[in-house]
């Protein structure tokens, strides 16, 4: 807590020396400048600097880390790790995390002088949780307060924390799990923006909701969009095959009362796409659209992403990408494909551009980084693709022409004005070990994007992988400052 309360006192300070008293409204504060209240005012800010990025253990014999990466090409340190901040325990399995305030905090004039200083980081197997202090040294962050599972159990009843964002009364944490050893159903745990205590369950009628996965919103419009995957006992040891052919994992999105927590809609994809995963809402604070990425379709192996839409007075999907499965020789193929004589793309992450203009689709399986032009949401126009790693390609990097790459492309994370898209290669430990059981070698790969014409290719100075993350295999990056899947914007 030392971190938090210099934190509270720093801002009784700032408020002081600018004529204010403490507890001012926000709006007649002076705010973090990374709060934007536009696409457009993030899209034309400075560009970042540093990117963190988390860092896991697969054997658990050493702590998960969040790493700092230097991405400023003018400096002489650029694409390379610049530090590793360890936590105190292990078996965490660092997976995706966040900031602990963003640009949806400015809809609030009542909200605690905001500030994006702390990443909140989450361990999908402990159900711990760990906030980090970015200040004062932003290279180096420093643990400020650990989460135990039993809080996220007593106060909310889940577990499995999986991916958070800092939304309009708190940060919103998604959950797979439920307490005290309960299988689901899966939620929302909500924290205190500033304490980072855990105040309760999100929902307060869930309806038929069960399984969980990320957690989303159109802010102005009053409406939450959760997604599934599946339970810890469907996800933990991989990919269960009686589960995926039975069509047990998730392929429903839920539409919800974003203020009240109450459920207004299920609308199923069709039980075949199985695992609809990551949420991706326009940013345009008036829009009531968004993508959502499917794994895998049961009929055939392709992955696919939807669009969902207003209809009426509720919500609808369909599919606007369809990307097919690869054959392969049986003997090039993992055990657990080889009955089927095929690469299947298995979509993991999508990610939207600030400016909703280009979406970017990650083929772990085949190894592809798609980029598409969505100008046209209904009609997705493909403009650029590049091969890095994949199960039967390992297609190298440039710059690395005699290595080839483990894993692929899997999560995405763009830079607010969008030329700048960084790539990391494992999934989750038990799923990469079915997928690539040879092994993950860990890499982190930066494209330059042409956000005019569409268009992407490799930065060929940027690529820290092996032994630079000292073991540990990396998952999500954010970036300093925010980035396109960081924020949500209350103004035009």
């Amino acid at each position: 807590m030392r971190h938090i309360e210099e934190h509270d006192r720093q801002h009784d300070k700032h408020a002081h020396e600018h004529g204010q008293e403490p507890g001012t409204p926000q709006s007649q504060q002076h705010t973090d400048p990374t709060l934007y209240r536009t696409p457009a005012e993030a899209v034309a800010a400075p560009p970042e600097k540093l990117a963190y990025v988390a860092g896991f253990d697969r054997s658990a014999q050493r702590p998960d880390a969040l790493i700092t990466v230097d991405t400023d090409p003018d400096s002489p340190t650029y694409g390379r790790v610049l530090n590793l901040a360890e936590l105190p325990n292990l078996g965490d399995e660092l997976h995706h995390f966040g900031w602990n305030a963003c640009s949806s905090a400015l809809a609030h004039a009542d909200h605690h002088l905001p500030e994006r200083r702390f990443l909140l980081l989450p361990g999908l197997r402990s159900s711990r949780l760990y906030v980090m202090d970015t200040q004062p040294d932003p290279v180096r962050p420093q643990l400020a307060k650990v989460i135990a599972a039993e809080e996220l159990a007593a106060k909310a009843g889940y577990s499995r924390p999986h991916t958070l964002h800092c939304g309009p009364d708190g940060v919103f944490l998604s959950c797979l799990g439920g307490a005290n050893g309960a299988d689901g159903p899966g939620g929302v745990a909500l924290l205190d923006h500033t304490s980072f205590e855990v105040l309760r369950a999100w929902e307060t009628d869930r309806g038929p909701q069960h399984l969980a996965y990320d957690v989303w919103w159109h802010l102005n419009h009053n409406v939450a969009i959760t997604s599934e995957w599946g339970t810890p006992s469907m996800v933990e040891d991989g990919v269960n095959p009686e589960l995926l052919l039975g069509r047990k994992y998730g392929h429903a999105l839920h539409f919800w009362e974003l203020a009240s927590g109450r459920h207004l809609q299920r609308v199923d994809l069709g039980d075949q796409y199985q695992m609809a995963l990551e949420l991706r809402p326009a940013h345009d604070p008036e829009q009531e659209w968004g993508f959502v990425g499917v794994v895998v379709s049961v009929e055939d192996l392709s992955a696919s992403v939807w669009l969902w839409h207003r209809e009426g007075t509720g919500f609808a999907v369909r599919k606007v990408i369809d990307i097919p499965a690869e054959p392969a020789k049986t003997e090039d193929l993992p055990p657990a494909l080889q009955p089927f004589g095929a690469v299947p793309p298995l979509v993991t992450d999508i990610n939207l551009s600030v400016d909703d203009r280009w979406l970017y689709v990650s083929a772990w399986g085949t190894g592809e980084l798609l980029q598409f032009d969505v100008s046209d949401p209904f009609h997705p126009r493909k403009t650029g693709s590049v091969r890095l790693g994949g199960i039967t390609g390992r297609t190298p990097h440039p710059g690395a022409p005699g290595t080839p790459l483990t894993g692929g492309p899997q999560m995405v994370e763009l830079s607010r004005d969008g030329k700048r898209v960084y790539l990391t290669n494992s999934l989750y430990g038990s799923w990469d070990d079915q997928f690539y059981p040879d092994g993950i070698d860990p890499w982190m790969i930066k494209l330059d994007a042409d956000t005019s014409r569409g268009g992407l290719t490799v930065d060929n100075r940027f690529f820290p992988h092996g032994d630079e993350f000292q073991g540990l295999r990396v998952h999500q990056t954010h970036l300093q400052g925010g980035d396109a899947s960081s924020d949500s914007y209350c103004f035009r």
